[in-house]
């Protein structure tokens, strides 16, 4: 598999390392740097994501228990009626119902409180769960601690014998907070090779040499799209990015979380959305193409969805030409 052309706008993103897998063999990597361990941000999400998919498999949590059961010993003086609603699954959507980002990377250093529970819970609750997407790390943070109250024992811990011995990942590095609970919305050390080993599960329905280490309901419900992002995205999952594309945008999902921790905009949509747009817009359609092109990065899902109609197609033409000639990155998933 040839990298030449990839490899030119890898080095403007700063990219380490690739590798495609098709079918389930391996058909290309290149690096541009020694596979070691290194943060993978907020791709570390989706592991959380996936240990509370195992842990309701276990009988141990249940997505529709209301969070104020869940940490009664937490909550703050005055428990709001927006936070009496939350449950285990506004944790996981991005619509808590918080108005803004909280415990992201550059506020985690400087929180004078340690215990980040009790914060989590105090911090205002202005939206009604399930109504609102607010990128927060709050919710995958407070669905880690979950699991490990009601498991006994560190998010890793709980997920070596389950998820990590299995795929042959040694046990991992992860960030804690204060009181030593896995930073579960972040800061997970892996090498590239191990990160793609999550990709592969998801994309093999959780089933890793024929043994289901996730079950396959979880899958393909955390991978659906649960709640929207905007009108011109496809949707969010349970701490997974996409809808449409499911395990196909898992590796773009991941370079987009990253890019988003660093603040860094990122559009991801799909061929789809775009000729719906189109259609409902065709007089501003060189205005919308235009904002496109004034992403950082735009990731196009399902590629091979619209080649099959003559106006698929030129739309499809349309909007990569744009994109090339604007000089920015674009990721296309097919």
């Amino acid at each position: 598999m040839n990298f030449d052309v990839f490899e030119k706008k890898a080095k403007e993103l700063g990219v380490l390392g690739i590798v495609v897998t098709k079918d389930g063999k391996e058909i290309g990597k290149k690096l541009w740097d020694e596979q070691c361990r290194r943060n993978v941000y907020s791709a570390s999400k989706s592991f959380t994501s996936t240990a509370v998919g195992i842990a309701v498999k276990e009988g141990l949590l249940s997505l529709d228990e209301k969070l104020v059961d869940c940490f009664d010993e937490d909550l703050p003086e005055t428990v709001s009626d927006n936070l009496a609603k939350a449950t285990v699954k506004d944790l996981l959507t991005m619509c808590l119902g918080q108005e803004k980002a909280e415990l992201m990377g550059a506020q985690r250093p400087v929180y004078e409180e340690e215990d980040w529970v009790k914060m989590s819970l105090a911090f205002p609750f202005v939206y009604e769960p399930g109504t609102k997407f607010v990128y927060n790390n709050v919710g995958p943070y407070l669905a880690g601690v979950l699991v490990e109250r009601r498991a006994g024992c560190d998010l890793v811990s709980y997920l070596y014998p389950r998820l990590f011995k299995p795929l042959g990942i040694a046990r991992p590095t992860w960030e804690l907070d204060p009181y030593g609970h896995v930073f579960g919305a972040g800061g997970l050390f892996l090498t590239m090779d191990e990160l793609h080993k999550l990709g592969l599960l998801y994309l093999q329905n959780g089933n890793w040499n024929g043994k289901q280490l996730v079950p396959e309901s979880w899958v393909k419900e955390a991978t659906s799209k649960q709640v929207e992002n905007d009108k011109d995205s496809f949707g969010y999952g349970y701490l997974f990015w996409g809808g449409v594309g499911t395990g196909k945008s898992y590796l773009a999902g991941c370079i987009a979380n990253a890019l988003m921790e660093k603040e860094i905009p990122v559009h991801m949509t799909n061929f789809a959305l775009i000729l719906n747009d189109l259609a409902a817009s065709f007089e501003n359609r060189n205005e919308y193409i235009s904002r496109l092109c004034r992403y950082p990065l735009l990731i196009l899902d399902d590629f091979g969805m619209e080649r099959g109609t003559e106006y698929g197609l030129e739309q499809v033409f349309n909007v990569i030409d744009s994109r090339y000639r604007s000089g920015k990155p674009l990721i296309v998933t097919t």
